[in-house]
This record gives structure tokens, sequence and C-alpha cells, in this order.
């Protein structure tokens, strides 16, 4: 057996690939992966937000990590 892992929202996409299926006999079984918590995304749409006004930290290599979260 193969796992086939398709990633779109199209409703014409899925109803292609299920007529596709069906036609050559395949069962398949689709499911819908949950939202993300609303939590998580706040969190990472702040983190895109800073990323844009520039409060970075740049790591240079060779740098101790320790160092640099104990500077802000």
């Amino acid at each position: 057996m193969a796992t086939l892992i398709i990633d779109t929202e199209s409703q014409e996409v899925i109803e292609a690939v299920k007529s596709l299926l069906k036609k050559f006999n395949v069962s398949y079984n689709i499911s819908g992966e949950k939202a993300y918590d609303p939590e998580f995304v706040k969190k990472i749409k702040l983190s895109e937000k800073q990323i844009g006004e520039g409060k970075v930290v740049k790591y240079e290599p060779g740098t101790d990590l320790w160092d640099i979260l104990n500077t802000k």
C-alpha cells in the first residue's frame, strides 16, 4: 500500500482527484487537518511583524546563545 498526500484547498482539484481514483477503483480516505490553535497563530503573526520591523537578533557562528539571551 502507498500513501498519497495532496495539499490543496481547491474543491475542484479534490473532486477531480476523487473522480480519477473512482475510475481506477482505488479506495481513499479524506481527512481535513484541524486549524492551528489561535494563540499559536497570534504568536507567529507577532513574530512576523517583529521581523518586518527589524526586531531580530543575528546569530554569528561561535557566539554563545546564552550570552544573546541574557542581553535581551
